[in-house]
């Protein structure tokens, strides 16, 4: 079903316009993609105002040799900002924060600081990388459905674990204190967008499971949904992706 989809270019009109002067932001994004729907969190956390570009990873647009003159690994997301070009959800968040300081993303305090950089390494260099989607689509093709929805279990539970006791003495109302961080803009997408499409059962990390809670109210999250993005299709609007 998924397949039936297609490459829309789309203006997010719901951001803020800049106000700089400067050509707007172009971000190369597919709506299931969890560093995608990273990047947009900053994006709207940041108010800026970007041009969506959407690539169909199921059609194998990312491996089209346009697409990997920017992105030589082929990977979604891709921001550009003038003559910068940027591929990989981590960097791309680091540099809108550094040259974007509206909303900082690293608290000042050194101690949260680290405590962010640890966290978003665990979602970003253990989690993220075994919930790709041609990984799974191996799991799913050269050993089974089932295989797949355990495989995501195992990789999903380790690191839920792991941020569970690290952030447990650091949290407040999001994942290190009040103010959404570096670590939160990481996290929402594992958990909104994994928990329903693979039936992982949060309740055994009450933490992550109050966190998702507040990150469904915060509007530059919601903005970001999968399903608020103009290249979710329309079959799924209203169930379960």
């Amino acid at each position: 079903m998924l397949k039936r989809f297609f490459s829309i270019v789309c203006i997010n009109s719901k951001i803020h316009m800049m106000t700089n002067g400067e050509k707007k932001l172009q971000l190369y994004s597919c709506f299931i993609s969890h560093p995608s729907f990273s990047v947009r969190i900053a994006l709207n956390l940041k108010g800026l105002d970007y041009e969506c570009k959407s690539i169909n990873v199921f059609k194998g647009e990312q491996s089209r040799p346009e697409f990997l003159k920017i992105s030589p690994m082929g990977f979604v997301p891709t921001l550009l900002d003038g003559d910068m070009v940027l591929a990989e959800s981590f960097a791309i968040i680091l540099y809108l924060d550094d040259k974007y300081p509206q909303h900082p993303l690293l608290p000042h305090d050194l101690k949260k600081r680290a405590i962010n950089y640890q966290a978003a390494n665990i979602i970003s260099s253990t989690i993220q990388p075994t919930l790709r989607i041609p990984i799974l689509a191996y799991i799913r093709d050269n050993v089974g459905p089932d295989e797949r929805i355990t495989w995501v279990h195992k990789h999903l539970g380790k690191g839920f674990a792991a941020l569970e006791i690290l952030l447990k003495d650091h949290a407040g109302k999001y994942a290190t204190g009040d103010d959404i961080c570096l670590v939160d803009v990481l996290l929402a997408p594992q958990i909104i967008g994994t928990l329903e499409r693979y039936n992982f059962d949060i309740s055994n990390y009450p933490l992550l499971s109050r966190l998702s809670e507040s990150y469904k109210q915060v509007p530059a999250i919601r903005n970001a949904l999968p399903e608020n993005q103009p290249d979710f299709p329309k079959e799924l609007k209203g169930a379960n992706a």
